[in-house]
């Protein structure tokens, strides 16, 4: 079956560039975005309950945008007045450069990974006199606390923000020849929304084997599978299926 119309289970691209607008130029489809989960802060007082001092750390490991807000976030709601010597690790070079947000960067001790969890830990391991704090969502990934367990280093995690389902009740009555997942609570979500979702000729792609594996634990049929060694986006397994699925007669 030919696709014309796509919905990405993320927000709009904010890059006028994006890949996604080019996909639309290119194949003449129609993309829309809808995010199926959000983010939610916890509250100072959820976060003290955790047993969190921020105090007793001298560095963080912010991992993700949203870690940078709300560990800023619960800083303030904590009165606490973030040290110019805190040392600030971040998973990425766009997450480290989002940090100017709420520090003078160049005054700052930041260290930067490449892409992966796992890139980082070269750098943490240098500085195993450090008292690590992971302010992340309580949807973390496994090899995370593992990683670090590993380094022998002392860490703490702590929830500062939740994945929360969002409302998609006006998709009700609404057909897209492709869903797009990249998280299993995205998979989550659709049946939350829709507990009756029969899945048809809709196909399904995901991002990423923990999305795939969510995916088939729902009863879900995968059609489209990123990232591979010949497709490692998203957008380009995207268009190598709609031109073999569009060419057909």
């Amino acid at each position: 079956m030919k696709v014309k119309t796509i919905l990405v289970s993320q927000p709009e691209p904010i890059i006028e560039n994006s890949p996604y607008f080019e996909l639309i130029d290119r194949q003449k489809v129609k993309v829309d975005f809808r995010p199926f989960i959000h983010v939610e802060g916890v509250s100072s007082k959820d976060v003290r309950a955790q047993k969190v001092d921020l105090h007793d750390y001298s560095a963080i490991i912010l991992t993700s945008r949203n870690s940078v807000d709300h560990f800023f976030r619960i800083a303030e709601e904590m009165r606490y007045k973030v040290p110019d010597t805190l040392k600030y690790f971040c998973l990425s070079e766009a997450v480290a450069f989002y940090l100017q947000k709420y520090v003078v960067y160049r005054k700052r001790k930041i260290y930067v990974g490449k892409r992966t969890f796992s890139e980082l830990t070269p750098i943490i391991k240098k500085y195993k006199t450090e008292k690590f704090l992971l302010p992340c969502s309580d949807v973390l990934m496994p090899e995370i606390p593992e990683i670090l367990d590993g380094l022998k280093v002392k860490w703490k995690q702590a929830t500062f923000y939740k994945t929360v389902v969002s409302d998609l009740s006006d998709l009700k009555d609404v057909y897209y020849d492709i869903l797009v997942f990249f998280s299993p609570t995205g998979i989550k979500s659709l049946f939350e929304n829709f507990p009756d979702f029969e899945q048809n000729d809709t196909r399904i792609a995901v991002f990423g084997s923990t999305t795939g594996q969510a995916a088939i634990e729902s009863g879900l049929r995968i059609d489209i599978q990123a990232p591979t060694p010949e497709t490692p986006s998203m957008t380009m397994a995207l268009e190598k299926y709609i031109i073999e699925a569009n060419k057909k007669k």
